[in-house]
């Protein structure tokens, strides 16, 4: 029995520190322009945590290791591209200034209180993250347990 073509694998790191969370201006379609979280394809023969840290560092140029899962995002029509299932990290790591880099064009803090629109369903994944995710001197770490999001 041959079997229809699944959804493709999508992570995004979800970084907030200092009352701040990590966003990167999208380089490209769909939503070019827009902010949303650091994230991206996975790669064959990678990990979902080391796509999370590639994907965040190609797109910041900051390095951090995943503390733990915020939530699965599979709603159907979340990405204009078909049909993807996002599993968003917490990040954990050392706060510096970001640079944009790969296909993001620009990578900034934005203050909890001020954070701008964003793309696919990232206002959903933040609010999620703001449940599970208290703010730590530089860095974040896991307050809760994760809830899963979606289906």
């Amino acid at each position: 029995m041959a079997h229809a073509p699944g959804p493709r694998l999508t992570v995004d790191a979800v970084w907030i520190a200092l009352g701040r969370v990590l966003l990167v201006r999208r380089g490209r379609p769909p939503f070019e322009g827009s902010w949303a979280f650091p994230g991206g394809f996975v790669e064959a023969g990678e990990s979902v945590e080391a796509a999370v840290s590639r994907e965040l560092h190609e797109e910041t140029g900051l390095t951090a290791q995943p503390a733990g899962i915020v939530g699965v995002f599979s709603r159907p029509g979340r990405d204009p591209r078909g049909p993807t299932v996002t599993i968003a990290y917490r990040m954990l790591g050392t706060v510096g200034p970001p640079r944009g880099g790969d296909d993001a064009r620009e990578a900034r803090w934005f203050d909890l209180a001020d954070v701008p629109p964003l793309a696919f369903d990232h206002a959903e994944i933040l609010s999620a993250a703001r449940g599970v995710v208290s703010p730590g001197p530089g860095t974040t770490a896991p307050t809760t347990p994760a809830r899963r999001q979606g289906s």
